[in-house]
């Protein structure tokens, strides 16, 4: 069973910048490809970021191309988010999710991983 546990979030103006964090429990993190989601209201949950187990290869939704930045530390079991020049139709709930099962590239469907986190809100004013 791997936990996942979110940080980060909070309210930021348009234009901001934020930082998530995600910490895994399991100790074979470095086995697995990661990948950020996130749900605004009314919204399907919808992919944002994905990396692989190295962490040398990523790839991101088209509309956060350039301005976000997926990052782990598999020393410290860890992935983060770096997100920059948020803008308001950024605001959801961000969530970190994996799958033992997964193989790169990493799927876009949230409905194939297993493991989530309990979420981190971002709000982003206008």
């Amino acid at each position: 069973q791997v936990q996942l546990v979110e940080s980060g979030g909070g309210l930021v103006q348009a234009g901001g910048s934020l930082r998530l964090s995600c910490a895994a429990s399991e100790r074979t993190f470095s086995s697995y490809a990661m990948a950020w989601f996130r749900q605004a209201p009314g919204k399907e949950r919808e992919f944002v970021a994905s990396i692989n187990r190295s962490g040398e290869t990523t790839r991101y939704e088209e509309s956060v191309q350039g301005r976000f930045t997926i990052s782990r530390d598999n020393t410290k079991n860890t992935v983060s988010l770096l997100m920059n020049n948020l803008k308001p139709e950024s605001t959801a709930v961000y969530y970190c999710a994996t799958d033992k099962n997964i193989v790169w590239p990493t799927p876009r469907s949230p409905r194939l991983y297993d493991y989530w986190g309990q979420g981190t809100q971002v709000t982003v004013s206008s």
